[in-house]
């Protein structure tokens, strides 16, 4: 941890953890939304949602490779959600402030959705950089291209970056190239799949506890 010098934040499901009051809205305005570019019943267009995600990481990959579907107009649509119930995140402010590292979001959403949600969070001030699904040429994590592309980006060294993510496959590619990486423990089929491989270095429950432990032992 003492030569950790950056840290990455996916977003959903790891800034906040109330996942279903969140992605829930986002997955059923997918599913509208296939239905309604693809001409499909609801029953049919979740299915084919839940279909792309598993075999291409996002719903939104496998729409781009089959039906040519405008990427932006996607994003847009999906992310225009309510979030007045979420509250501001005060102890996780307190951590983020005093955690003297870069800290970047590094996810497979947009831009737009990674500031909404950190702006409800009271957060949205504390970040170095944010890099999503369009810096990444809509290559979705676990892919090298994306992570790569993210290194370039931010100019960092992985093997001083420390990697924080609900859905532990995304880790591989991290670990693969050096980087330090933390599952933060959850029940969701799709997030804790592959939880048990090595290429995942602590699993934890509390984001802001564990970022005072990092700094804790920097400071020692």
């Amino acid at each position: 941890m003492k030569n950790i010098k950056n840290i990455l934040f996916d977003c959903d499901g790891v800034l906040y953890q109330d996942l279903e009051a969140v992605f829930g809205q986002v997955s059923k305005k997918m599913t509208e939304y296939i239905s309604k570019k693809l001409n499909i019943d609801l029953i049919k267009a979740k299915e084919l949602q839940t279909n792309y995600f598993h075999k291409y990481n996002t719903s939104l990959n496998g729409l781009m490779i089959h039906h040519d579907i405008l990427p932006e107009e996607f994003l847009k649509y999906v992310h225009d959600i309510d979030l007045s119930f979420m509250k501001k995140d005060l102890a996780l402010r307190e951590e983020l402030e005093k955690l003297n590292i870069k800290k970047f979001v590094f996810t497979n959403g947009s831009r737009e959705h990674v500031k909404n949600i950190t702006t409800h969070l009271g957060i949205d001030d504390l970040f170095d950089g944010i890099f999503d699904i369009v810096d990444a040429e809509f290559h979705p994590k676990p892919e090298a291209k994306a992570f790569d592309l993210m290194v370039e980006k931010f100019n960092i060294n992985p093997n001083e970056t420390l990697y924080i993510e609900d859905i532990a496959k995304n880790l591989s590619i991290a670990k693969e190239r050096g980087s330090t990486t933390v599952w933060l423990i959850n029940n969701e089929y799709w997030g804790k799949k592959d939880s048990e491989k090595d290429f995942i270095d602590y699993k934890i429950k509390n984001l802001s506890l564990f970022l005072k432990e990092i700094r804790l032992l920097k400071n020692s």
